[in-house]
């Protein structure tokens, strides 16, 4: 194995396992990395590569909550076997992910021809950035009207997925970001909106990865399962360490920050891609 491409992919796996749940934008930073540190695969094994990395940041959330995620009641014999609660959670994360499946499905393809560029991500992490500082000073006074995982209704639950699917279409905006956007503005707490966001991504990057999967074919020679393997092994252990940083900062903390460091990126980037 090439020695300078594995320790390639365990940088951009540890991007991804930091940006993908800090609203600031994964797949904007693996494009504006790959500008800088291109890993030389061909580009159809690229394109597999930024989407299936997403896997390992996955099962940190699924390892992480997974009381929260499992519906089946195998410890106390006193309580039904099925619970309930946790599966009208999933209902409802079924729901706020239709939209983004349904456009994901019918214009994968275009989308990354025609939006998976620098700049397009520089914009968008100016956007979005701008919108977190709107959103914080606009709620500073108000209490949230959601404070539990229970309370989200589908009706709550499909305006974030339509939100989702700004991040769907344009890349730079973030996934987490666009969500917790969407959560903020219809009064949904901020440590609801991230567990609810982490939840969101479970189904969304599994179909997204196995889409790729299926268009590339499975043909994947024996250097690039260990790229794929290295990169979801970091992005793995380094998203069990920044959820669990995000979750301890958004309790005595806004957003803000994230707002601040988006719009210096984007102003960053927008320069160096006009400049050269």
């Amino acid at each position: 194995m090439d020695v300078l491409e594995i320790l390639k992919s365990i940088f951009y796996g540890i991007v991804e396992g930091i940006t993908e749940w800090l609203p600031i934008s994964s797949t904007g930073h693996m494009i504006l990395l790959e500008e800088i540190l291109p890993m030389n695969v061909s580009a159809s094994f690229w394109e597999v590569f930024l989407v299936v990395v997403q896997l390992g940041a996955i099962l940190a959330v699924v390892l992480l909550y997974w009381k929260k995620l499992f519906p089946l009641n195998l410890s106390n014999k006193n309580r039904p076997l099925l619970r309930y609660d946790i599966l009208q959670l999933w209902f409802k994360i079924l729901v706020a992910c239709i939209p983004a499946a349904i456009v994901g499905l019918l214009f994968d393809d275009w989308l990354n021809e025609h939006l998976y560029n620098s700049v397009v991500v520089a914009i968008m992490l100016i956007l979005v950035g701008l919108a977190f500082l709107f959103l914080e000073n606009r709620n500073r006074y108000q209490r949230a009207r959601v404070t539990a995982l229970s309370q989200i209704t589908y009706r709550d639950a499909l305006i974030i997925g339509i939100f989702q699917l700004i991040a769907a279409i344009f890349p730079g905006t973030s996934r987490s970001g666009a969500t917790i956007i969407g959560a903020l503005m219809i009064g949904v707490s901020r440590t609801i909106a991230a567990e609810f966001t982490f939840f969101l991504a479970i189904p969304v990057m599994f179909g997204a990865s196995l889409l790729k999967l299926v268009k590339f074919g499975l043909a994947f020679s024996g250097m690039e399962l260990g790229l794929l393997f290295v990169g979801m092994l970091s992005a793995f252990i380094v998203s069990l360490l920044v959820i669990r940083f995000l979750m301890a900062y958004i309790k005595k903390h806004d957003f803000k920050v994230f707002g601040y460091y988006r719009i210096a990126l984007g102003i960053v980037v927008l320069a160096f891609f006009l400049i050269f």
